[in-house]
């Protein structure tokens, strides 16, 4: 029988003592506790996961508990059809800024010249459409919930009209050409 002796160190308290090989590490209760606190922490996260799933897809589908709070609301939802109802070009903005952006790094002097002018023109383009849905869309919700604040509306209705419609998020409801 080999007699051991205990440091200051293994009988502090979490340490355990040695264990029945004599090398420390304790009588296993406290790895126990912790497999059971880890696979708890598993479950929660597989569950939050889960909730995340769950209400990522039903805000996908529009319902009106799973959505963010800028999201949320009768006007909101206006603006959200109003935008989806019609093609624009503000909605092929990132796909021209892509085409752009590949133009901009060209060595060639003249095609330089008329990029520039390019970004603009289409700068222009996008705030002229902004005024556009402004000015539609006050008079849109004005005629369908009167007294309802329209404010914040026009920037959320002109980012969603620049984001690449399958994208949006939440989902178009309505196709363009529909009537909403």
């Amino acid at each position: 029988m080999r007699l051991m002796t205990l440091s200051a160190a293994d009988t502090l308290p979490g340490r355990g003592g040695p264990g029945r090989d004599g090398r420390g590490g304790g009588s296993g209760v406290a790895f126990w506790i912790q497999g059971r606190q880890r696979g708890r922490e598993r479950a929660e996260k597989a569950r939050a996961r889960g909730d995340r799933a769950r209400k990522y897809e039903a805000m996908k589908q529009g319902e009106s508990w799973a959505l963010n709070p800028r999201d949320r609301g009768p006007a909101k939802a206006l603006a959200r059809d109003y935008i989806d109802s019609k093609r624009r070009i503000s909605e092929y903005y990132m796909y021209i800024l892509v085409l752009l952006l590949a133009a901009v790094f060209l060595r060639n002097k003249t095609e330089q010249q008329y990029i520039s002018p390019l970004v603009l023109v289409l700068v222009v383009i996008i705030v002229i459409d902004a005024q556009v849905i402004r000015r539609s869309l006050r008079k849109l919700v004005g005629e369908r919930l009167p007294g309802e604040s329209t404010r914040g509306l026009t920037m959320y209705a002109v980012m969603r009209a620049l984001q690449i419609r399958r994208f949006r998020m939440p989902a178009p409801r309505v196709r363009p050409g529909d009537k909403f």
